[in-house]
């Protein structure tokens, strides 16, 4: 199973120092039956692109937690086993959880297909929506409005040979 694991870049420097993602547990975004109910498609790369996506979001919670991050969205994909990536049963009428699976341990660096990145032309959208999101969260349609356009921003795929560029 692809599963996404939102990040920021000091997270990426961790798991490229370590090797791995991690420790556990870890959420990350995939293909579940609720997202599949959620975006209404059958159709495979749909599918995934949604659940990248929901990892971006994840991600810009991350970086609105951590102000010392540097204001890129990170998301690394990486291929487990069906039965390591797990639903909890609980939350799946959360509208904020669909997609989401954890996966009890670390996983390794090596597993990962790709990482994706915001371009630097995306730093200030993102620096924004970062500021923005707790009054987003709070039903503020000028702050959703300053969120959603960080999500304007297709994030860029790099190799994972390309991660000590994406740090340097």
């Amino acid at each position: 199973m692809r599963v996404y694991i939102p990040l920021t870049l000091p997270g990426l420097a961790q798991a490229h120092k370590t090797g791995e993602l991690g420790p556990g547990p870890l959420t990350a975004y995939a293909v579940t039956p609720a997202l599949r109910e959620w975006y209404v498609s059958d159709d495979i790369e749909e599918l995934e692109y949604a659940a990248l996506n929901r990892a971006a979001s994840a991600s810009l919670r991350l970086l609105a937690g951590d102000p010392e991050a540097p204001r890129r969205r990170i998301v690394v994909a990486v291929d487990v086993a069906d039965k390591d990536a797990t639903v909890d049963p609980d939350r799946g009428l959360d509208g904020g959880s669909i997609g989401e699976v954890r996966i009890a341990g670390a996983v390794p660096l090596a597993k990962a297909a790709a990482v994706h990145a915001d371009a630097d032309d995306a730093e200030a959208d993102v620096t924004a929506a970062a500021g923005a999101l707790g009054a987003a969260d709070q039903g503020d349609d000028d702050a959703q409005f300053v969120v959603d356009g960080a999500e304007d921003h297709e994030l860029l795929w790099f190799g994972v040979q390309e991660i000590p560029a994406l740090l340097g």
